[in-house]
């Protein structure tokens, strides 16, 4: 990125939530309870918690892994094993998961990124979930013991 944000990979967090903070003016623990009590006041907030979180999730998934890969590199020889091998792509698995979130939460904050305006952010907001109750879309219950209403149509079939 070319914003700074990857100058530091553990700072990865930190800049963002600074960014996040800026921008709704208060405190990242604050705007986490503003948007639990209230999840439909401010979508774009509720949308910027939730990415936040993962990243953060994210982020100590990356920190177990980088530690796990460092104790096993501590106990081998002068060759790598398979084990070992594959806790390296689990820490390279996770660096990405890791990054890509954190586009998704620079992308929440970019008011002029691409997608936000025109046709793309009609056919984006469309996507979010409904706020009231969805049209009933089959046929109401019968109470138990009712019998099918008889149509004019069942009752001259069945008298030919």
């Amino acid at each position: 990125m070319s914003d700074g944000i990857y100058n530091s990979p553990e700072d990865v967090v930190g800049v963002l939530t600074e960014r996040i903070e800026a921008r709704f003016g208060m405190a990242m623990a604050q705007l986490t309870v503003a948007v639990t009590s209230a999840p439909t006041a401010h979508p774009e907030a509720t949308d910027v918690v939730k990415w936040h979180g993962m990243l953060v999730a994210s982020q100590q998934a990356l920190d177990q892994a980088e530690d796990d890969l460092l104790a096993a590199l501590d106990t081998q020889p002068r060759e790598i094993d398979d084990p070992t091998m594959g806790l390296a792509h689990r820490v390279n698995d996770a660096v990405t998961a890791r990054d890509g979130r954190a586009l998704v939460v620079r992308w929440l904050l970019d008011p002029h990124a691409l997608g936000k305006k025109g046709l793309a952010a009609e056919r984006l907001s469309r996507l979010r979930p409904r706020t009231g109750p969805a049209v009933q879309t089959s046929a109401p219950s019968r109470p138990a013991g009712a019998t099918a209403p008889t149509t004019a149509w069942r009752s001259t079939r069945a008298a030919r």
